[in-house]
């Protein structure tokens, strides 16, 4: 096929994305919002989000612009270019973000008031405000990664001497720009959420007694905001700077084996993921009494069971015979063998991440179990789920990368990842589903709905957890295999042949690099509670100051918590994010390409296990504390619930802020390392 053409054949899928997603949105905003209260109460919600990403984004564009001025000083010639490719790579994730919270902060209010009809109508406005937020990442991609590409090799031409040399290095910058308005966006809206959330768990349930969600409690705006700019904008660039990352990683090595197919070969896999996730939305759909996440997991294992059906054609007819990557030959079926291990490595991870975290299943309900005993057995228990749920998933990353060596080498590890994310579309539609659903029985409890409108959300609701839990895992399971692609990528610019790890400058590196995702959590989790500690004496002041709050007949003054919430998130978001973009040039620079090649393996290897650790280990603690809530061992104010609400108000951070971010960290520093391998060499 044309060089050309397929590159233009992928921007056209990247636009179709987008053109899907424009017809989902406009189909939210014509669906019913609700009476006078409800539009009030989603409208307050709606602009903390607006707020917040917009100072947000204010300090990430000063950000961007000093950076690539910095780039365009750094690099010499055509290398220049890569301070274009970074900034729109950075202007690409964060309106990818932002489209995605406008519509889902829309969503909210909207599948509340379907929810009065019935729960098929409620799932299908929730599912296509989380469509949305997916087509936006994808096709944003998509269309940035083909537009710098045919721009690039029409001024240097797309052989292989030119895409080794100049092109890719230069089109890594795309990436790096994601990575980098990615881990802003995680850490920014993970310390704003949990700050809201824990805020209003210990004041409102834990010593007011109120229930969640309840209109009384002045955080609870700031909580729904939160779960708009966390989970929402915040995993939205996250899987978009894996779906970019991967696709550059598979497009560096495929020029190492010297074949311009294998270069292309991503594009038209992502490409045609998008076909199969636009097609895999239209099998999400359920009846009254039906399980929402069975139509779920139809959208879901459908798009990527024909996905793996069509991608052999696309080997046999875009890939060669046979390939040569570090003087070892591989066969084109061994490609498409690898997409297939990366996919169903992906659906065993997320499986695996609902079985450590589902309220359904055992190691939730243990803790539960453990929470009659009070806090600290509650916390005991949680710990070691979270300890032992990183064995089975890392299990899977092993075989999905022995495997994927096995049958394509470097190159099949970086298409194992892109694998993976091929269905990105769908999978983050699924993921942003959830929040939308929260919000929604959020608003349903503050605006005092009848049962049956807040039973309808809380089923839809209890589905979301369980698929926001599986999105961690799919996060976390993508993010590994991508950094280990753009590790294998940063070697091959570098022309390192192996890293020695009994040269103590490299033991140094690797040291160093385990120790950072730690590092980085700390920062997190500190953020985290400085922000909880300013919220929890702001909803204590406003119970004592503002007359008749618990009683229903004083209101509230939920911006002053959203006001909280966001200055702690845009003062404290800067110190970790900072860390995970300086660490490796200062290594790379003063220490050298080894050392920096230890640098990214310890923290590859130290942050996937902490990574997982932390996930699960919040997501178990929040769904035992829902175990007990469906009265079980006491049921809501009970002692196990008292102490359960402790323990999820612990995981929180664990699951929301520092777990999610730590994805970002090892990509981004990869990628970093990638962009400036060219002054390493």
């Amino acid at each position: 096929m044309d060089e050309e053409l397929s590159v233009w054949l992928s921007g056209a899928a990247g636009c179709l994305a987008l053109g899907f997603g424009i017809y989902k949105a406009r189909w939210v905003m014509k669906c019913d919002p609700g009476d006078a209260h409800l539009k009030e109460i989603g409208a307050a919600v709606r602009e903390g989000a607006h707020a917040f990403l917009y100072r947000e984004y204010r300090v990430l564009a000063i950000f961007v612009i000093v950076v690539a001025v910095i780039l365009s000083l750094t690099y010499q010639a055509e290398q220049r270019l890569v301070a274009l490719s970074f900034a729109v790579g950075a202007m690409c994730s964060a309106i990818a973000g932002y489209v995605g919270m406008i519509i889902a902060t829309a969503a909210n209010m909207r599948t509340t008031q379907a929810a009065r009809t019935s729960l098929n109508e409620a799932l299908l406005v929730a599912f296509s405000g989380g469509t949305v937020m997916g087509m936006s990442v994808v096709g944003l991609g998509l269309v940035g990664l083909s537009g710098l590409l045919l721009a690039y090799t029409g001024q240097f031409g797309f052989d292989i001497p030119a895409l080794t040399e100049t092109v890719l290095p230069v089109l890594s910058g795309f990436a790096m720009g994601a990575s980098s308005i990615a881990l802003f966006a995680r850490v920014g809206g993970g310390i704003f959420t949990k700050a809201a959330d824990v805020g209003a768990d210990l004041v409102g349930k834990v010593e007011a007694g109120i229930p969640e969600d309840s209109p009384r409690n002045p955080a609870t705006i700031a909580d729904n905001v939160g779960d708009n700019v966390g989970d929402v904008a915040g995993m939205g660039a996250d899987l978009f700077e894996s779906y970019v990352g991967s696709i550059i990683g598979a497009m560096v090595l495929g020029a190492a084996a010297g074949s311009v197919e294998l270069v292309l070969f991503p594009l038209i896999l992502a490409g045609t993921g998008i076909l199969f996730s636009i097609m895999g939305t239209f099998l999400v759909k359920t009846r009254e009494g039906g399980n929402p996440q069975t139509a779920l997991n139809a959208g879901t294992l459908g798009a990527a069971f024909v996905m793996i059906l069509c991608t052999l054609p696309l080997v046999m007819f875009l890939i060669p015979e046979s390939f040569t990557l570090d003087d070892t030959s591989y066969q084109r079926f061994g490609v498409f063998g690898a997409v297939v291990v990366g996919l169903v490595a992906g659906v065993f991870i997320g499986l695996l991440t609902e079985y450590y975290t589902a309220e359904s299943r055992g190691p939730a309900r243990r803790i539960a179990q453990q929470s009659q005993t009070g806090a600290a057995t509650n916390i005991i228990a949680g710990l070691g789920v979270g300890m032992v749920s990183t064995c089975l998933p890392v299990v899977c990353l092993i075989g999905a990368v022995l495997a994927a060596y096995h049958f394509a080498g470097l190159y099949g590890i970086a298409i194992a990842a892109l694998g993976m994310l091929a269905t990105t579309g769908i999978q983050l539609a699924v993921d942003a589903y959830g929040p939308i659903a929260d919000n929604a029985g959020g608003l349903a409890e503050m605006c005092e709905l009848p049962p049956e409108v807040r039973g309808r959300t809380d089923k839809l609701d209890s589905v979301g957890n369980t698929t926001a839990a599986i999105g961690k895992g799919f996060a976390i399971g993508s993010a590994a295999l991508t950094a280990l692609a753009l590790f294998a990528a940063f070697r091959q610019q570098t022309n390192l042949t192996g890293i020695d790890v009994t040269k103590p400058s490299v033991t140094a590196g690797l040291f160093l690099g385990a120790m950072l995702p730690y590092l980085f959590s700390a920062f997190a989790m500190g953020a985290v509670g400085r922000a909880a500690f300013k919220m929890i004496e702001e909803v204590r002041r406003q119970f004592r100051e503002i007359p008749g709050i618990l009683e229903g007949t004083g209101r509230p003054d939920y911006a002053r918590c959203v006001d909280i919430a966001t200055k702690a998130a845009i003062r404290e978001m800067a110190v970790p994010a900072l860390l995970g973009i300086l660490t490796p040039i200062a290594i790379g620079l003063l220490g050298g390409a080894e050392m920096l090649g230890g640098l990214l393996v310890g923290t590859t290897a130290s942050g996937v296990m902490l990574a997982l650790f932390m996930s699960n280990a919040g997501g178990a603690w929040d769904n035992a504390k829902k175990h007990i809530e469906a009265d079980n061992y006491g049921g809501k104010n009970s002692e196990a619930h008292k102490a359960a609400v402790i323990g999820d108000t612990v995981g929180d951070p664990f699951k929301d802020t520092a777990g999610p971010s730590l994805n970002i960290l090892i990509k981004l520093m990869s990628v970093v390392a990638l962009v400036i391998a060219p002054l390493l060499v």
